[in-house]
C-alpha cells in the first residue's frame, strides 16, 4: 500500500520551446517540478494534506500530480491551464479539477473553479475554499501552458 501524500501546493507556468517536449519540459521546470518523475493521479486530495506553497520536491523523486496541459505550434495562438483545489468544510478530503485549452488564463480560472462546485456538489459536500492557479501564453513557435497539484510525503 502507498502512503498517502501529507502535503501539496498549485504550481502554473508556460514556456517555448524548440520541440514540443521541450516547451513542455521548460514549463515544468518553471513550475518547479520539472525535475521530476511525474505519475499523474486523478482528482482526490488526501484527508489531512497540508497547503504548503514553498515546498520542496527532491530531484528525481516520483511525484503524484494532478496537472492539466496544452502545447501548441501555432503561432499566435493563446493557450491556457489551470487547476483548482476544493477544501471540504471539515478536512475530511478535497477535489482536484485541471484544465486545458484555447483561451485565456480568466476563462481557464474560471472553468476550473466550476469543475470544483460540481464535483463537490455531485458529493453533497460543503466547500470551505477554493484555491487556483492558472497560466496563459501565446504562442511564437511552439508554447506549453502547464498548471498542477505535486502532492508530497
Amino acid at each position: 500500500m502507498l502512503p498517502l501524500p501529507k502535503k501539496y501546493f498549485l504550481t502554473a507556468a508556460s514556456c517555448e520551446g524548440e520541440t514540443e517536449l521541450t516547451a513542455f519540459d521548460g514549463a515544468l521546470l518553471k513550475a518547479r517540478v520539472g525535475n521530476t518523475n511525474l505519475l499523474k493521479v486523478s482528482s482526490i486530495l488526501p484527508p489531512g494534506c497540508q497547503y504548503d506553497p514553498e515546498l520542496v520536491i527532491p530531484e528525481g523523486s516520483l511525484l503524484p500530480i494532478a496537472y492539466g496541459t496544452i502545447t501548441c505550434t501555432e503561432p499566435g495562438t493563446r493557450i491556457a491551464a489551470a487547476v483548482a483545489v476544493g477544501i471540504q468544510k471539515d478536512d475530511r478530503f478535497g477535489v482536484i479539477m485541471e484544465y486545458e485549452g484555447h483561451c485565456s488564463q480568466a476563462e481557464a480560472e474560471a472553468i476550473v473553479e466550476k469543475m470544483v462546485r460540481e464535483a463537490f456538489a455531485m458529493r453533497n459536500i460543503e466547500i470551505a475554499e477554493i484555491k487556483t492557479a492558472a497560466t496563459e501564453h501565446v504562442v511564437e513557435k511552439i508554447g506549453c501552458a502547464f498548471a498542477a497539484v505535486p502532492l508530497w510525503y
